[in-house]
């Protein structure tokens, strides 16, 4: 049998948030996958659960308890953060894409992740060793998977954008489907965009911007005879031309690729 996560939820007598959260830490979540659906839990998946939720109920800590009930070599990628184990950080990020696809790992372990991360270093300016580390990491980690041949789709920062970790994300949520991108990569001339449009001739083109400053660079109209996608915050409060269209997910951003091409 298989079952949501809110019936193992009821079944266990947690709350789905704590089944969440020892799934982004321990790797403790659903394994099976159907494609357009929610991933299920198997009686594995639980039967790992429901010893989790009987040791931790006698005063285990979750990580002890995680350490338990997991198969040897199910990892933990925030200890790896923490010991600033570069290579073990993208052996565990390899290893939950195959588990469980990029858009998962992305959107429930990786990217909360850094969002917690980058919270802490903001607060306490403590930890940005570690958040250069991991977002190195999980970058080696998404190229690993991508695929050769001409690219379909073009990925790009706006100039002056440093962030071009979510564009490998893509690319490799975009491979899982078969689809090859060309990643330009961070701080891309308006200019040079042009010139890869012009020497790729890809269906799709992509800018990422997480500021309004450098969003406002790209060159949005010059880019004629192709479908133009734009996503990050940077791109909430500018004017697009007609035809472009911004994407505020992951999962968004796949779809309307994927439909595009």
């Amino acid at each position: 049998m298989e079952w949501s996560a809110g019936a193992v939820a009821r079944m266990l007598g947690v709350s789905p948030t704590t089944l969440r959260t020892w799934d982004r830490r321990y790797g403790l979540g659903p394994s099976t996958r159907v494609e357009g659906k929610h991933r299920r839990y198997s009686e594995d998946d639980v039967a790992r659960l429901k010893r989790m939720v009987e040791l931790t109920s006698t005063g285990v800590s979750p990580a002890s308890a995680a350490a338990t009930v997991t198969p040897t070599g199910d990892l933990d990628f925030e200890a790896a953060a923490a010991r600033l184990d570069a290579a073990e950080m993208r052996r565990v990020a390899v290893d939950l894409i195959a588990r469980h696809g990029v858009v998962h790992t992305w959107d429930v372990v990786l990217a909360p992740f850094l969002v917690e991360l980058g919270e802490q270093v903001a607060t306490t300016a403590a930890g940005v060793e570690v958040e250069h580390c991991a977002s190195t990491s999980i970058g080696d980690a998404m190229r690993a998977s991508l695929t050769a041949g001409p690219p379909a789709v073009l990925l790009a920062c706006a100039p002056d954008e440093q962030h071009s970790l979510p564009l490998d994300v893509l690319a490799a949520a975009l491979a899982e489907h078969q689809c090859t991108a060309r990643n330009l990569g961070a701080r891309v001339p308006g200019d040079a965009l042009v010139s890869a449009v012009d020497v790729l001739r890809p269906r799709v083109v992509f800018v990422w911007a997480h500021d309004r400053v450098y969003a406002t660079q790209v060159p949005l109209k010059a880019l004629d005879g192709v479908s133009v996608l734009v996503g990050g915050a940077g791109w909430a409060q500018v004017e697009l031309p007609e035809g472009v269209e911004r994407v505020d997910t992951l999962t968004a951003a796949v779809e309307t690729i994927l439909n595009r091409i």
